[in-house]
């Protein structure tokens, strides 16, 4: 039995948005990037998301939750 681990929830919805937001970024419209003073600020956003992402799925399979030990009455 496995216990819950929120980091692979939390990885996978930066990751998943991470892409949505880096692909915006990528097509920004020149009225996009002048309201953002020429920065493409989707792209680096996107790009911010998809490593936090990334770094919280690594950080869970080289540190996965360890296995809960039975109890007394459990393993009966």
């Amino acid at each position: 039995m496995r216990i819950f681990d929120v980091r692979g929830v939390i990885g996978g919805l930066f990751v998943v948005y991470g892409l949505i937001v880096t692909g915006i970024g990528l097509f920004d419209s020149p009225s996009e990037l002048d309201k953002a003073e020429g920065i493409r600020i989707n792209l680096w956003m996107g790009l911010g998301m998809l490593a936090l992402g990334l770094l919280m799925l690594l950080w869970l399979r080289l540190n996965p939750p360890p296995e809960p030990e039975p109890d007394d009455e459990t393993a009966r």
